[in-house]
């Protein structure tokens, strides 16, 4: 147990830096990879595939902020499954996470080398990913407010680029173009669609890594989720039928930088309006590196300090107040992640830590409820026990079917998980217990 006296992760996170960070860490889902669902479905595919995902991410949401307004903890997932389910439960939810925020860094480092590289054709995907990966790593090191500031200014640049680029496209969207082959695939491509429509949401939830940095978590986290996924629904469904209408969608549904392809078509490649905006459109890319990278280095430094990573990595820099090891090695990965895989085999394995990791929350919303029914809760899940309910139940389905589609890169995903559960268990970690003040808010030390 980690001594009272240490250095503390500093409060200082308000409603505009949880909206920012919620729709920072999210708003690159608008800018790419999304795109890749209609590869598999068509565009009416992937809008049904979306609307449903919607409606998970919505029910899912005014379930999820019970937990984090209850239960302040940088774990996130990882806290909430330990307390309500034990030791091995916390493992998987925090497995989940990690791979979830992990490899969504590089999937969006591989997206920004993209953007780049579509503005100067010099400059290599691979290199420039690794070099944003680098810069955004010794950002967070920096510290929280500072970085929190940061997305606050990055984030809004890149809402407004995201309102521009609907306000040129929408007078060329023509019906024809989006209903064109609008289901190749049948009812199965809807299925497969939905890890890509998971990427227009994926990691809104890691405002919940950021709790202990949060003045007055129980009034700030709800406004700070309500008011971003409020924003996001709103752009995503604009971004996605826009983009649609405006030509052949087949033309886009496969690139990494389909937003600035679409306005090359609109208004020609020469125009300086599409250089402009390809330009502008790393803020929104840089918005949620910047945003994983910090998620998924309270997610390390969580676990570490509760003994299921190595301890070094919940170690808290004395100057910064940021937990530099566990961003570092979270960087480790993004780097080898870049240098071995591709965009797409990245999103299916984020996803697949994310909608299990959404399974493992609203189980563990249910177990406490029953456990603890005098815990204090702040915010109580809104419709409850229906929305927490049916974002279980599309969450699962949502697993199901990326499993199906997806068997191989799922094997690996799984794979990894059962050889964590077996050195977690080989090591004797599931028999030591957690102490709750360590569990929900006691302070850190630095070494």
């Amino acid at each position: 147990m980690e001594s009272t006296g240490s250095t503390q992760l500093k409060k200082v996170l308000k409603p505009i830096h949880l909206w920012a960070i919620a729709v920072g860490l999210v708003i690159s889902g608008e800018y790419f990879g999304w795109n890749l669902g209609w590869a598999v479905s068509g565009t009416i595919g992937f809008l049904i595939a979306t609307v449903i995902i919607t409606l998970m991410y919505v029910t899912f949401i005014f379930s999820y902020t019970e937990l984090t307004t209850a239960i302040p903890h940088a774990g996130g997932a990882f806290a909430y499954a330990y307390r309500a389910l034990g030791p091995v439960a916390g493992l998987v939810a925090g497995y989940a996470t990690l791979v979830d925020f992990l490899l969504a860094t590089p999937a969006i480092a591989f997206a920004l080398g993209s953007y780049l590289h579509f503005l100067y054709p010099q400059l290599g995907v691979v290199q420039s990913a690794l070099m944003f990966n680098l810069v955004f790593i010794l950002v967070n090191i920096s510290g929280v407010k500072e970085s929190a500031v940061f997305s606050v200014i990055i984030t809004v640049l890149a809402v407004a680029e995201l309102l521009l680029f609907m306000g040129v496209v929408a007078p060329h969207f023509k019906m024809t173009n989006y209903l064109n082959n609008p289901m190749p695939f049948g009812w199965g491509g809807v299925f497969a669609a939905l890890p890509f429509a998971v990427w227009f949401y994926l990691a809104i939830e890691g405002v919940a890594m950021v709790a202990e940095e949060v003045k007055d978590p129980k009034r700030n986290i709800p406004k700070g989720y309500i008011s971003a996924l409020a924003t996001l629904v709103f752009l995503a469904l604009g971004v996605m039928i826009l983009t649609g209408g405006v030509t052949d969608w087949r033309k886009l549904s496969n690139l990494d930088y389909p937003l600035p392809e679409a306005i090359g078509i609109v208004l020609g490649k020469a125009n300086g309006l599409t250089k402009l905006f390809a330009s502008i459109g790393l803020f929104g890319l840089v918005a949620s590196i910047h945003g994983t990278i910090l998620a998924s280095s309270r997610q390390v430094y969580a676990m570490a300090r509760s003994g299921y990573l190595p301890k070094p990595l919940s170690r808290v820099n004395r100057t910064f107040k940021t937990p530099h090891w566990a961003i570092i090695a979270g960087g480790v990965v993004s780097f080898i992640a870049i240098l071995t895989g591709t965009t797409g085999d990245i999103i299916i394995l984020s996803v697949l830590g994310a909608v299990l990791m959404y399974m493992m929350s609203m189980i563990s919303l249910f177990v406490l409820r029953w456990k603890e029914p005098k815990l204090e809760r702040p915010f109580a899940a809104i419709f409850y026990p229906a929305f927490p309910a049916i974002a279980l139940l599309i969450s699962a389905i949502c697993l199901f079917a990326i499993m199906y589609y997806n068997f191989n890169i799922s094997l690996l995903f799984f794979a990894g998980l059962a050889i964590a559960i077996g050195i977690f268990m080989l090591m004797g970690k599931h028999k030591v217990k957690i102490m709750d003040d360590v569990m929900l808010n006691t302070p850190i030390a630095s070494n």
